[in-house]
């Protein structure tokens, strides 16, 4: 370290005026991408299936009218891990915050120490001592406030984080949820096939022994039968490996999960009216609240404060130091003390600091591109979310004719079969085909409402900017 005076002379106090005036940051000055620059659309090109008002995002959960969801969502958000590590990651973003915000006030350290000595002379000696040391370093170019404005940004995207795993929780549970509502329903169908055509193979053996149907008919009816049943095992497995799911997203025990999930449905869950998505309004407003691209942009803005950082590391750094103590040796005090102005100077360093800002130039590009990216995949999600949706809604009423007329076929076939008028093969085909269409139904009524979950995961989740709810 140099005296600036070494180099200045008398300018040196005017040096020291100008940095405590303050000087201007260097380094690019951020400003977050426009639409344009990101290709988002004027509006979406797929239909927007539903109208209403967009606020309504916030409330969706409660517009199931589902407490056994609203009971998991509850337990899931209270003690998931991936929510835990989010919150963890904040205040880990909220220390850093302090660490750069401190690094441009003052230090002040105090010393102290003792001994006692035996000189040559054979007499002791007491020394005490004790001092202050000092230091400031100006912010001549903006490193301190470059540096914080990184941190504080790392630390909305580190906040954005956090609520882009409470809504990834809320939508990864209510598709659980309803999968397993849905499987509980197809269950229902193919138990219900596997006693009819139990039933049924019953009917045929007593049949075939009396003489009155033939070999044939019997083995076709007990493999019918052994086939449904086998298809109602595979299906209570499946319903119970979405209940081992929901076990570890909402940590319930599984007896408690069991429990909330009591009672079967009669009828596939009932999609509400969803949350309107005004085809003016839709691409700015709603996809500026995905908390991902919160996330996206804000460390992208952190990037941007590094260049300066970088930027700033290539010019001079000004300190004030200062020292004081006081010894007593001998019976002897002293109070030396110092205070002065301090200039270090980077005049060879091979080029060290100039790489550093093409590095943090190519952090800032790769962060732009990601930011890009995320956007499009943003739009991508919703364009494609709104077809399904779109779908999901206009086949519904062709399935359930579709499900209804080939029930009511099968209930022909059987009173016919049952009177002598039609054969088991025939009865078999049409009850395949009902249960078939039964599942079908079952399968569109459900991804209706999974489309709508993954909609309103699409469009941010009902979540706002503001983060005064972050932990």
């Amino acid at each position: 370290m140099l005296s600036p005076l070494f180099f200045f002379g008398r300018s040196g106090l005017a040096l020291l005026c100008v940095a405590l005036s303050g000087c201007a940051a260097v380094g690019p000055t951020y400003h977050a991408p426009a639409a344009e620059q990101l290709s988002v659309p004027d509006q979406w090109q797929a239909a927007v299936p539903h109208a209403g008002d967009t606020q309504q995002l916030l409330t969706w959960w409660s517009r199931l009218n589902d407490p056994a969801l609203t009971r998991l969502l509850q337990a899931a958000e209270a003690s998931n891990p991936s929510l835990q590590k989010a919150s963890a990651n904040i205040a880990s973003a909220r220390a850093n915050t302090s660490t750069a915000r401190a690094s441009g006030q003052p230090t002040l350290t105090g010393s102290a120490s003792a001994s006692r000595n035996n000189t040559t002379t054979g007499n002791a000696q007491s020394t005490t001592s004790g001092g202050l040391d000092a230091s400031w370093e100006i912010d001549l170019f903006g490193s301190v406030r470059r540096s914080a404005e990184s941190a504080d940004a790392l630390l909305q995207a580190r906040q954005a984080d956090w609520h882009d795993a409470r809504v990834s929780l809320a939508a990864e549970v209510a598709t659980d949820y309803i999968t397993y509502r849905a499987c509980q329903l197809t269950l229902l169908s193919t138990q219900a096939d596997a006693r009819s055509s139990q039933t049924t193979a019953n009917v045929t053996r007593r049949s075939m022994q009396a003489g009155m149907t033939s070999r044939a008919d019997a083995y076709l009816a007990d493999a019918s039968a052994a086939s449904a049943s086998a298809n109602a095992i595979a299906q209570q497995a499946e319903c119970d490996v979405t209940v081992k799911a929901l076990v570890a997203l909402t940590g319930m025990t599984e007896p408690t999960l069991r429990q909330q999930l009591n009672g079967q449905p009669t009828q596939a869950p009932k999609l509400p009216a969803l949350t309107a998505l005004h085809v003016s309004n839709l691409p700015v407003n709603l996809l500026s609240q995905r908390p991902d691209l919160v996330s996206a942009e804000r460390a992208l803005a952190a990037a941007s404060a590094q260049i300066g950082v970088a930027e700033a590391d290539r010019y001079p750094r000004l300190s004030l130091q200062g020292s004081l103590s006081a010894t007593r040796a001998a019976g002897v005090n002293t109070t030396p003390w110092s205070f002065g102005p301090s200039l270090s100077l980077p005049l060879l360093n091979g080029g060290a600091k100039r790489a550093a800002v093409d590095s943090a130039q190519a952090a800032y590009d790769l962060a732009l591109a990601s930011y890009r990216q995320a956007v499009r995949t943003a739009v991508q999600e919703v364009e494609q979310n709104l077809v399904r949706q779109n779908s999901a809604e206009l086949r519904t009423a062709d399935v359930q004719r579709s499900a209804a007329a080939y029930r009511n076929y099968a209930n022909a076939v059987e009173t016919n079969w049952r009177a002598g008028g039609d054969s088991l093969l025939n009865l078999e085909l049409a009850r395949r085909n009902a249960i078939a269409a039964e599942q079908t139904l079952i399968t569109v009524q459900r991804d209706q409402l999974l489309y709508g979950i993954a909609l309103y995961k699409a469009v941010g989740g009902g979540w706002t900017v503001s983060t005064g709810d972050t932990p």
